[in-house]
Protein backbone atom coordinates (compact mmCIF):
# COMPACT_ATOMS: atom_id res chain seq x y z
CA UNK A 1 0.00 0.00 0.00
CA UNK A 2 1.40 3.70 -1.20
CA UNK A 3 1.87 5.62 2.59
CA UNK A 4 0.01 7.95 0.90
CA UNK A 5 -3.07 6.18 0.46
CA UNK A 6 -5.99 7.09 2.25
CA UNK A 7 -6.33 4.96 4.72
CA UNK A 8 -9.61 6.16 6.85
CA UNK A 9 -12.02 3.41 7.98
CA UNK A 10 -15.61 5.44 6.62
CA UNK A 11 -16.37 7.08 4.10
CA UNK A 12 -16.28 11.25 4.31
CA UNK A 13 -19.01 13.06 2.23
CA UNK A 14 -17.86 16.07 0.53
CA UNK A 15 -20.88 18.55 1.87
CA UNK A 16 -20.27 22.31 0.98
CA UNK A 17 -22.40 23.65 3.70
CA UNK A 18 -22.77 27.19 5.54
CA UNK A 19 -21.89 26.32 9.34
CA UNK A 20 -21.63 27.95 12.24
CA UNK A 21 -18.91 27.05 15.36
CA UNK A 22 -19.23 28.41 18.64
CA UNK A 23 -15.92 28.19 20.65
CA UNK A 24 -16.75 27.69 24.11
CA UNK A 25 -16.92 30.88 26.93
CA UNK A 26 -18.56 34.47 25.82
CA UNK A 27 -16.68 34.02 21.98
CA UNK A 28 -19.09 34.83 19.83
CA UNK A 29 -19.70 32.42 17.17
CA UNK A 30 -18.05 32.46 13.97
CA UNK A 31 -19.32 31.43 10.48
CA UNK A 32 -17.99 28.35 8.58
CA UNK A 33 -18.06 26.22 5.60
CA UNK A 34 -18.44 22.16 5.96
CA UNK A 35 -16.68 21.01 3.44
CA UNK A 36 -16.63 17.58 4.30
CA UNK A 37 -18.34 14.86 6.80
CA UNK A 38 -18.00 11.17 7.98
CA UNK A 39 -19.75 9.72 10.75
CA UNK A 40 -17.04 10.40 12.95
CA UNK A 41 -15.90 13.88 11.91
CA UNK A 42 -15.66 16.85 9.46
CA UNK A 43 -13.74 19.02 8.10
CA UNK A 44 -14.40 22.96 8.36
CA UNK A 45 -12.62 25.88 6.67
CA UNK A 46 -13.32 29.11 8.43
CA UNK A 47 -11.53 32.41 9.67
CA UNK A 48 -11.22 31.14 13.18
CA UNK A 49 -7.96 29.95 14.88
CA UNK A 50 -8.57 26.86 17.27
CA UNK A 51 -5.92 25.35 19.49
CA UNK A 52 -5.43 21.56 18.50
CA UNK A 53 -7.72 19.71 21.04
CA UNK A 54 -10.16 22.55 21.45
CA UNK A 55 -13.82 21.30 21.96
CA UNK A 56 -16.49 23.52 19.87
CA UNK A 57 -19.98 23.55 19.09
CA UNK A 58 -20.65 23.19 15.41
CA UNK A 59 -24.21 24.04 13.82
CA UNK A 60 -24.32 22.71 9.39
CA UNK A 61 -26.99 23.57 7.64
CA UNK A 62 -28.74 21.30 4.95
CA UNK A 63 -27.58 21.88 1.61
CA UNK A 64 -29.42 23.83 -0.17
CA UNK A 65 -32.41 22.11 -2.66
CA UNK A 66 -32.28 19.16 0.49
CA UNK A 67 -34.93 18.37 2.86
CA UNK A 68 -35.95 20.88 5.17
CA UNK A 69 -34.53 19.65 8.62
CA UNK A 70 -33.10 21.40 11.60
CA UNK A 71 -29.15 21.76 11.32
CA UNK A 72 -26.63 19.44 12.34
CA UNK A 73 -25.67 20.17 16.19
CA UNK A 74 -22.52 18.89 17.41
CA UNK A 75 -19.69 19.11 20.01
CA UNK A 76 -16.05 18.26 18.11
CA UNK A 77 -12.80 18.26 19.21
CA UNK A 78 -10.24 19.99 17.12
CA UNK A 79 -7.96 17.43 15.94
CA UNK A 80 -5.81 19.72 13.17
CA UNK A 81 -5.57 23.23 12.07
CA UNK A 82 -3.44 24.19 8.92
CA UNK A 83 -4.04 27.57 6.89
CA UNK A 84 -5.36 27.20 3.57
CA UNK A 85 -4.31 28.92 0.33
CA UNK A 86 -7.67 31.25 0.40
CA UNK A 87 -6.22 32.31 3.44
CA UNK A 88 -8.90 30.50 5.90
CA UNK A 89 -8.10 27.97 7.99
CA UNK A 90 -9.01 23.96 7.52
CA UNK A 91 -10.17 22.76 10.93
CA UNK A 92 -9.89 18.36 10.89
CA UNK A 93 -12.44 17.68 13.37
CA UNK A 94 -13.39 14.63 15.41
CA UNK A 95 -17.39 14.26 16.98
CA UNK A 96 -17.49 13.53 20.32
CA UNK A 97 -20.99 14.47 21.11
CA UNK A 98 -24.55 15.10 18.92
CA UNK A 99 -25.89 17.79 20.86
CA UNK A 100 -30.13 18.32 20.14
Amino acid sequence: MNPYDDRRATRRIPLGCNALIKPAGDSPAVPAHCVELSPGGMTLETAYVPSVAELLDVLVRQPDGGLDRPPLHVRVEVKRCHRAESGKYVLGAQIVQVLK
